[in-house]
C-alpha cells in the first residue's frame, strides 16, 4: 500500500458539536502520481476480466451494506450534520441499491452490439460496436452527499473495467474511509481503487497532471468552470454535475397537501444542502393560499437537532461558510421586502452549532439573492403566478437547469409542462427522488453541467465506443473505388447515386446498370 506523508492532517469534526471525529493525512501531488500509476497497472489486469467476474466481485458489497447500514448512517450523520434517517434514506439505501442495479445490468450494458448496414451499396460491411474502458477514472465528490454521490460513479466505473481514484471532500474523510472499507469486501486487485485527500482545486490539477483518463466532478459551477480550463490542457473528458436552483411548479389542479409535503421534504431535507433540492416554488394564484396554509404546519412542526437521534427532522449545516451564505440570503430578502410566512422552532439544545431554521419566504421578487443564486440551505421562497405559462417562464429564467418538478392531478398536463422546462430531470408529483433512482439518467442543462450519471446513459459515460467493421463478401480483392481510377469508375459511382436517389424508374435502372458494370472489379 502507498503510504502518504503524515506531516499534514485533515481534522474531521461533528458540525453540530465541534467534537473531533478523526484525523486524515493530506496527500501531495507526488502521492497522487503514485496512486494513479498503481491504478493504471491494476487496470491492465482488471480491464480484461470478463464483466460477469467483475460483477461477482462487486456483489459482495451489497452484503457489506446490509451488515453495516446502521453504523454507516451514523458516521454520515456525525460528519455531515444530517439526521440518521436522512442518511439512511438518501445515502445508504441508494448506494446499496446502486450496487445491486449496476451488477444486474452491467452485462447487458457492456454487451457488444451489431449495427445494420446503412446502405445496400455497402451491404458487404458489418459493424460491431464494443465498449472499451477508459483506464483510470477520477471522481471528485462533494461534502453534501459524501456517500451516495460518488458511490454510484465508483461502482459503474469499476464494473465497466476501469480503475478509480476517488477524491472525497476534506470535511467528510470518515465517510470516504467507509467507502474504502465497503470495497475491501469486493476483494479487488491491489491499487484498482484508491482515495486521495487534498483540497479540491489542487486535487483536480494533481489528478489531471497524473494522467487520469476521465474525470467526474460534482460541485459548484464556479469550480466546474475552473476544472474545465484545467482539463483543456490535456483534453481530458469530463462529466460535470454542478449547481442548481431547482423550481417546483404547483398547478391550480394540484393536490396541495401532497405538493406541500413533497416540496417541504425536497427543499429542507439535509438542511436544504441538496443540488436538486427545491429552491424556488411557483404556485398558481387559485391555490396559492391553500398551498401556504398546508405548508405552514409542516415547516413549523420540524424539529432541528444534532441528527444523531431519531426524534428530529432536520440536522445542521455542514459548514459555517454555508450557514453564512444562507443567513446573507435571508437578510437580503427581508431587507428588500420579503416576509417570513413560516419558520421551524429554535433547537431545544442552545449549544447546537451551525443550526438554521427552516424558513418559508413570501413576497419575494426576482432580484433577490434567494431567487437568483444557489442557496444550498433550508429556505423555501414561494411565488404566486397568474398562469402556468408564467410559472414556466420564471422557472426557465435561470442560469441553472438541474432538476424540477410539476405538481398536477392531470398526468398528461404535468408531462406537457415538464417538457417545456429547461432542466435535465423533471418529476411529476414528486421532487428530488430522481437521484436515488438508479435507472434515471441524472445531470443538468445550462450551467448545471453536462454529461450524465446513473442509468444506462450514465453507465455509457464509463467507457468509450469502439466500432469494428468487417467485410463479409468472400473473394473480394479490392473495393471498386480503389486505385487505379478511370472514367468508368467515376461513372459507376455516379450511377450508384442515380440508382438510389434518381428521379423516375428509368433513371434508376440506368444508374444500376452503370454501377453493376464495375462489380467485377471487386474480384480482380
Amino acid at each position: 500500500m502507498i503510504q502518504p506523508d503524515q506531516s499534514q492532517m485533515t481534522i474531521s469534526r461533528n458540525p453540530a458539536t465541534g467534537v473531533e471525529l478523526g484525523r486524515f493525512a493530506v496527500h501531495d501531488s507526488d502521492h497522487v502520481l503514485q496512486v494513479v500509476n498503481a491504478a493504471r497497472a491494476a487496470h491492465r489486469q482488471w480491464g480484461s476480466v470478463p464483466v460477469r467476474q467483475r460483477v461477482a466481485h462487486l456483489r459482495a458489497v451489497c452484503t457489506w451494506f446490509a451488515d453495516h447500514a446502521d453504523e454507516l448512517a451514523l458516521t454520515i450523520s456525525r460528519e455531515n450534520g444530517k439526521t440518521r434517517t436522512d442518511a439512511m434514506a438518501a445515502e445508504v439505501a441508494p448506494a446499496a441499491m446502486a450496487v445491486d442495479y449496476y451488477c444486474r445490468h452491467a452485462p447487458r450494458l457492456l454487451r457488444d452490439r451489431s449495427v445494420a448496414a446503412g446502405n445496400i451499396v455497402l451491404a458487404n460491411k458489418r459493424t460491431r460496436v464494443v465498449r472499451v474502458p477508459y483506464g483510470v477514472v477520477g471522481v471528485i465528490s462533494p461534502w453534501n452527499y459524501p456517500l451516495s454521490i460518488p458511490f454510484s460513479e465508483v461502482v459503474m466505473a469499476l464494473l465497466a473495467g476501469n480503475a478509480v481514484v476517488l477524491k472525497g471532500a476534506s470535511v467528510s474523510q470518515g465517510v470516504t474511509r467507509a467507502i474504502v472499507e465497503s470495497l475491501d469486501a469486493a476483494s479487488l486487485p491491489a491499487g484498482l481503487f484508491a482515495c486521495v485527500n487534498m483540497p479540491g482545486p489542487t486535487a483536480a490539477r494533481a489528478l489531471l497532471d497524473a494522467g487520469i483518463d476521465k474525470l467526474f466532478f460534482t460541485g459548484s459551477t464556479a469550480s466546474g468552470k475552473q476544472l474545465m480550463a484545467e482539463a483543456a490542457r490535456t483534453l481530458t473528458p469530463l462529466v460535470l454535475e454542478l449547481g442548481g436552483k431547482d423550481p417546483a411548479l404547483v398547478c391550480e389542479d394540484a393536490d396541495v397537501h401532497r405538493a406541500a409535503a413533497g416540496i417541504a421534504w425536497a427543499g429542507l431535507q439535509n438542511s436544504g444542502q441538496s443540488c436538486n433540492g427545491v429552491e424556488r416554488v411557483y404556485v398558481h394564484e387559485r391555490v396559492y393560499d391553500a398551498f401556504l396554509a398546508a405548508l405552514k404546519p409542516i415547516v413549523e412542526g420540524l424539529r432541528v437537532g444534532s441528527g444523531q437521534g431519531f426524534d428530529v427532522e432536520m440536522g445542521v449545516m455542514t459548514t459555517e461558510a454555508q450557514l453564512e451564505t444562507v443567513k446573507a440570503q435571508v437578510h437580503d430578502a427581508l431587507t428588500r421586502g420579503a416576509k417570513i410566512h413560516a419558520q421551524s422552532p429554535a433547537p431545544s439544545d442552545p449549544s447546537l452549532r451551525n443550526a438554521h431554521p427552516a424558513v418559508v419566504l413570501v413576497d419575494v421578487t426576482t432580484d433577490m439573492l434567494v431567487m437568483r443564486e444557489e442557496t444550498f440551505g433550508p429556505l423555501l421562497p414561494v411565488v404566486k403566478v397568474a398562469s402556468m405559462d408564467e410559472a414556466v417562464a420564471l422557472a426557465n429564467d435561470s442560469e441553472y437547469g438541474l432538476t424540477a418538478s410539476v405538481w398536477s392531478r392531470d398526468a398528461s398536463r404535468g408531462e406537457m409542462l415538464a417538457r417545456r422546462l429547461r432542466t435535465g430531470v423533471v418529476m411529476v408529483n414528486d421532487h428530488g427522488l430522481c437521484h436515488g433512482m438508479c435507472e434515471v439518467p441524472y445531470g443538468g442543462f445550462n450551467q448545471s453541467g453536462f454529461g450524465r450519471t446513473h442509468g444506462g446513459i450514465g453507465f455509457d459515460e464509463m467507457s468509450q465506443v469502439q466500432a469494428i467493421v468487417h467485410d463479409i463478401l468472400p473473394g473480394v480483392k479490392r473495393n471498386m473505388w480503389w486505385y487505379p481510377h478511370s472514367q468508368a469508375v467515376h461513372d459507376a459511382l455516379r450511377g450508384g447515386i442515380d440508382a438510389l436517389y434518381g428521379r423516375g424508374l428509368a433513371r434508376r435502372v440506368r444508374g444500376l446498370v452503370r454501377l453493376a458494370r464495375l462489380v467485377p472489379r471487386y474480384f480482380w
